[in-house]
């Protein structure tokens, strides 16, 4: 894979402040979330959007959609439709943004899988991507804590049917019960489609719906050399939303890359790689 760039959440409210942080801590570019109390709502709000994100400028942007319950598969036709219109209405609007990734989750929010339909989950995905597709926007998938997407047979089944691209949430997947039970390996979660992964988020652990820094490198040095294996995963998001836990994984995370870079002959053309 090419070397990947490091980026940060847009964790400070004031985007020249955020801009100014990444800068001086060497972060390539900004990981943008939407959720719902963030998402433009008129013509106004989302002009005033793309005036924002433009000031970040040269730093790289890519996005990420954090909406609770609002899913694709829904059972009730009514909450699906509805999903459908927003997330097509996003995809929208990352093109207007200049962007050209949108990371999404199946079932984020939820307690259980049985209100949504498998089905409908994967055929509306679909839709979703080619609708993605044709505004230059690839869709990836990220695999959560719980549910489907946190069972490496089954994300690679919504991926591969879908036509979908992916994320990789480390800390997601080493909490995911498949691991926790021995039934799988963490490389699981990449190895049937190590082409199709664009986006990796870095810490060490979710608890609590709290994302954990790693307190060593022994702690994520496993995970990381995964992801660098990986030939198109070149976007490295180190996701987490106060300053001195994210500054705690930046050292960690740059001290590995620097090891690994130098001490090692690696591929880092964007050639693909067998792992």
């Amino acid at each position: 894979m090419r070397n990947p760039k490091l980026a940060c959440c847009n964790f400070i409210p004031e985007v020249n402040e955020l801009k100014e942080f990444a800068h001086r801590h060497g972060f390539a570019g900004i990981d943008w979330s939407f959720n719902q109390e963030n998402l433009p709502q008129s013509p106004s709000e989302e002009t005033a959007l793309v005036k924002t994100i433009s000031t970040l400028r040269p730093l790289e942007v890519r996005y990420h959609c954090a909406f609770k319950k609002i899913d694709l598969g829904d059972l009730d036709e009514g909450n699906s439709k509805e999903a459908i219109s927003i997330f097509q209405r996003i995809c929208r609007l990352v093109s207007k943004l200049d962007g050209r990734f949108l990371t999404i989750h199946v079932g984020l929010g939820r307690e259980t899988t049985l209100d949504l339909s498998w089905n409908r989950t994967i055929e509306r995905l679909a839709d979703l991507v080619h609708h993605g597709n044709k505004m230059g926007v690839r869709l990836c998938l990220e695999n959560l804590a719980w549910g489907w997407t946190s069972r490496p047979e089954l994300f690679e089944k919504l991926i591969r049917k879908s036509g979908c691209w992916a994320t990789i949430d480390l800390g997601h997947a080493l909490v995911s019960p498949s691991i926790l039970t021995q039934q799988y390996r963490v490389k699981d979660f990449v190895l049937p489609h190590a082409e199709k992964i664009l986006n990796g988020h870095i810490y060490h652990e979710e608890k609590d719906d709290y994302h954990l820094p790693p307190e060593k490198l022994e702690d994520l040095q496993d995970r990381l050399r995964m992801l660098l294996e990986l030939p198109w995963c070149d976007w490295w998001v180190l996701e987490l939303k106060e300053e001195q836990p994210l500054l705690k994984t930046l050292e960690i995370v740059q001290g590995f890359l620097w090891r690994e870079c130098a001490s090692v002959p690696r591929n880092l053309t964007g050639s693909t790689i067998e792992i």
